[in-house]
């Protein structure tokens, strides 16, 4: 039943102060955890990673109103990035788009149908080739990043992917391969130490710890910054994710009457007038200025 989760928390059980508290709390925890893992699936399949947070944000709100457990939790999950890879690659970020709500379409008839019974007949045997067919490719498809390796393209099929990243070996970044060494070896050990706290967030300040000792070192690390692109109004390019904040900013300004207004709209909105300068012949548009003054 949709919004059953909803009901059951705050009308037919009393919701205290208490409570809330431990909800904001984890959700704080969640989130942050949720922040690299939406990026991380984003990128592996295919996309760029600011659409992971969009879809992880949006998602996870719908997801908490309509659903029917409030036991139940969801969020992004890689077993799809199998899946959704070759569909961004073969047919963009529109085809993905398309596929995504198509296949949502389909599990809601499957739900409707009743179709959910029929698990009951598919052998274990399918289920554990199936998992661990995704885990493997999953696997192999991170070894680029993992190692920081040097390829201008990876092949699609699987057998001369595993070949192009053997010859991309010697390519190799020990920066990278420290960060990855080191956030993956926490993510697996943590469990065992009994603390109350999920491994990703340790995982994820092990490796920023390793990252910042690296270039201490002078040693280079691929970042989002320097791995993703987005087009300013000028028509130069930024690096990382490009902020929303910034793009209200440059939509109100576009929209200002005279060059004085325009200007305490930039500021008013972006906090920050040293790093942005309005430009008459740019039809007011807010314009990203590297320099500090």
């Amino acid at each position: 039943m949709p919004f059953r989760a909803l009901i059951d928390a705050c009308w037919k059980e009393k919701y205290t102060l208490s409570r809330f508290t431990r909800d904001l709390i984890a959700g704080i925890t969640v989130g942050i955890i949720a922040i690299p893992l939406a990026m991380a699936l984003a990128i592996g399949s295919g996309v760029a990673p600011q659409y992971g947070l969009y879809t992880a944000a949006v998602a996870g709100i719908i997801i908490a109103l309509t659903g029917g457990s409030r036991f139940s939790v969801s969020g992004p999950t890689a077993a799809f990035v199998v899946i959704l890879y070759p569909v961004s690659q073969q047919f963009g970020l529109a085809g993905l788009l398309v596929a995504t709500l198509m296949s949502g379409v389909f599990l809601i008839l499957f739900g409707l149908a009743r179709f959910g019974r029929l698990i009951e007949y598919i052998p274990l045997s399918v289920t554990l080739g199936f998992t661990s067919g995704i885990g493997i490719t999953i696997g192999t498809m991170q070894i680029k990043d993992f190692l920081g390796l040097q390829m201008a393209h990876v092949p699609e099929h699987y057998l001369q992917k595993v070949s192009a990243l053997v010859m991309a070996l010697p390519t190799a970044n020990p920066g990278d391969a420290a960060i990855g060494v080191v956030t993956l070896g926490t993510l697996i050990l943590w469990p065992r130490l009994g603390i109350r706290l999920p491994g990703h967030l340790p995982a994820l300040l092990a490796g920023c710890a390793v990252m910042a000792i690296v270039n201490l070192m002078g040693g280079h690390v691929a970042t989002i910054g320097s791995q993703f692109h987005y087009i300013l109004a000028d028509g130069s390019q930024g690096n990382g994710i490009r902020s929303c904040c910034r793009s209200w900013c440059c939509r109100g300004i576009c929209q200002a009457p005279t060059l004085r207004s325009a200007g305490r709209h930039c500021r008013r909105c972006c906090r920050r007038p040293s790093r942005w300068r309005c430009s008459a012949r740019l039809n007011h548009c807010c314009v990203r200025w590297c320099s500090t003054g």
